[in-house]
C-alpha cells in the first residue's frame, strides 16, 4: 500500500512538472507583443537593418576619402647585371675613336620613405559627401518600407490564426451538440419514439462535424506556421495568441467617423521618391562640377643607399624630399560631358514625374483602401445579422426536432445553414480587419 502511494505521489510530480515545462515551451504573444518579436527576429529586419549600417560605414569612406592620406614604401634591390654604357675614350686620355665600357651603379641598393597627400579642392568630395547621406536615407527608406512589409504580414497572419481559433470552438460547440442530439435520438429509437432514419442522418451530421473538427485543427497549425515564420520564429516553437478578435474589431471606424485628412508627405513610398529626387539632383550636380579644376597638395620623403655588399643597411642614406602642388584643370571635353549632363537632366525630370503620379496614386490608394473598409464593415454588420437569425433558427429547429415536430433532414439543412452563415460571418471579420491593415498602410500608418 505505502509503495502505491509512493508511485503515485511520484506520477504526479512527474505530470506537474511535465504541464510547467510544456507551459514554458510556449511562448504567448499579443499583436504587439508579435510586431515587436518580428522587429527583433524577422531576417528580412535583420537584413535591412544590415544595409542600413553598410549604407552609415559607406559615409565614412567617403569622408575619409577627403582626409589626408599617408603611404609608406620600402625597397631592396640586388642588380645582377648593371647596365653598361659607352663613353668617348678620350675622356680618360685613350685613344681617341674609341670607348670604353663603364657599368654606373652598385649591387645592391635600398630605400624606404612616406608620401603624404591632402585634397584641397574637389567639387565631387563635396558632392559626394552629399550624396552619401543621400544614400543613407534611401537606406533609412528601406529598412522602414520593410518593416512595414512584416508588420502588414504578421498582423494578417494573427488576424488569421485568430479566425482559425474562433472557427474550431465553433465546430467543437456544434460536434458536442450533435453528440448529444445523436445520444438522444438513439435513446428515443429504442424505445420506439424514433426512426432509424433520424438516427442515421444524426450520426451522419456527427461525422460531418468531426470532419470540421480535423480541418479546423489543421488551419490552426497552417495559419500559426505562417504567423512563426512571419515573425521570424522557429516553427518547432509552439505559439498561443492573448488577444481577442473583439478587441480589434471595436475600434475600427468607418464613414464619417473618419475625418481625418490624408497626407500624402508621411507616407513611405513618397519620401522614397522624394529620395530619389534628390539622388538625381546629386547626380545632376556631380556631372556639373566635373567641369571645374582639382587642387592636391604632396609631400614626399625618401632615404636611398648604395652600397657593393649584401648588407645595405650599414651603407651611407642619401635623403631627398619634396613638396608641391597639382592642379588639373580639365579643357578638352569633346562633348561627353556635357552629354551626360543632359542625360542626368532628363533623368532628375522622370524622377519628378514619377513623384508626381506617386502622389496620385497614394490618393487613389487611400481612397479606394476607405472605400473598401466601408464595404467590409457592412458586409461584417449584414452577415453578424444572418448568423444570429440561422442561430434562432438552427435552435428552434433543434426544439421542433426534440418534440417530433421537424424531421432530421430539416435539422441537418438548418445545421448547414447556420454553419455557413456563421463561417461567412467569420470570413467578413477577416475582411475587415484586413480592410482596417490596408487603410493603415495607405495612410503610412501601419
Amino acid at each position: 500500500m505505502m509503495r502505491g502511494k509512493i508511485a503515485l505521489a511520484i506520477l504526479c510530480l512527474m505530470l506537474v512538472y511535465t504541464a510547467k515545462a510544456q507551459q514554458q515551451d510556449t511562448l504567448y504573444f499579443t499583436l504587439d507583443e508579435a510586431l515587436q518579436y518580428a522587429m527583433e527576429h524577422s531576417f528580412n529586419s535583420k537584413n535591412a537593418d544590415i544595409d542600413l549600417h553598410t549604407s552609415q560605414k559607406k559615409v565614412w569612406e567617403t569622408i575619409a576619402s577627403g582626409l589626408p592620406q599617408v603611404d609608406a614604401s620600402a625597397g631592396y634591390t640586388a642588380n645582377l647585371n648593371l647596365p653598361v654604357s659607352l663613353i668617348p675614350a678620350e675622356f680618360v686620355g685613350g685613344e681617341p675613336g674609341t670607348y670604353i665600357p663603364v657599368k654606373f651603379g652598385q649591387d645592391y641598393n635600398s630605400n624606404f620613405g612616406f608620401s603624404v597627400s591632402q585634397m584641397i579642392f574637389d567639387g565631387s568630395y563635396l558632392i559626394g559627401l552629399k550624396s552619401a547621406k543621400i544614400y543613407v536615407d534611401l537606406a533609412r527608406n528601406a529598412k522602414e518600407k520593410t518593416n512595414i512589409a512584416v508588420r502588414e504580414a504578421v498582423t494578417s497572419a494573427y488576424f488569421t490564426t485568430l479566425i482559425a481559433e474562433e472557427k474550431m470552438g465553433i465546430v467543437k460547440d456544434n460536434l458536442l451538440n450533435s453528440e448529444q442530439l445523436l445520444k438522444e435520438a438513439k435513446a428515443y429509437y429504442e424505445n420506439g419514439f424514433r426512426e432509424e432514419q433520424d438516427v442515421e442522418q444524426l450520426q451522419l451530421m456527427k461525422q460531418q462535424a468531426e470532419n470540421e473538427v480535423i480541418k479546423a485543427e489543421r488551419e490552426i497549425r497552417v495559419s500559426k506556421m505562417v504567423l512563426k515564420f512571419a515573425m521570424g520564429m522557429s516553427v518547432d516553437k509552439d505559439i498561443q495568441l492573448k488577444d481577442s478578435l473583439q478587441r480589434f474589431i471595436q475600434p475600427i471606424r468607418t464613414g464619417a467617423a473618419l475625418t481625418e485628412k490624408f497626407d500624402y508627405t508621411q507616407h513611405i513610398d513618397y519620401r522614397i521618391q522624394e529620395t530619389q529626387v534628390a539622388a538625381q539632383k546629386s547626380l545632376l550636380s556631380l556631372e556639373k562640377v566635373s567641369f571645374l579644376p582639382k587642387l592636391n597638395a604632396f609631400y614626399n620623403y625618401q632615404k636611398t643607399a648604395y652600397s657593393n655588399e649584401f648588407n645595405v643597411i650599414a651603407a651611407d642614406w642619401y635623403p631627398s624630399s619634396m613638396v608641391g602642388l597639382q592642379l588639373t584643370l580639365p579643357i578638352t571635353y569633346s562633348g561627353a560631358r556635357t552629354s551626360r549632363i543632359n542625360q542626368a537632366k532628363l533623368e532628375l525630370e522622370k524622377a519628378e514625374n514619377e513623384q508626381l503620379q506617386n502622389i496620385q496614386n497614394l490618393q487613389m490608394q487611400y481612397l479606394t483602401a476607405l472605400t473598401d473598409l466601408e464595404s467590409a464593415m457592412d458586409k461584417y454588420k449584414n452577415d453578424k445579422e444572418n448568423r444570429s437569425i440561422a442561430q434562432r433558427i438552427y435552435h428552434k429547429t433543434q426544439i421542433k426536432f426534440n418534440n417530433g415536430i421537424a424531421t432530421s433532414t430539416e435539422l441537418s439543412q438548418n445545421e448547414t445553414q447556420y454553419l455557413t452563415a456563421y463561417s461567412n460571418y467569420l470570413i467578413s471579420i477577416l475582411q475587415l480587419l484586413q480592410s482596417k491593415v490596408n487603410l493603415d498602410k495607405a495612410e503610412g500608418n501601419l
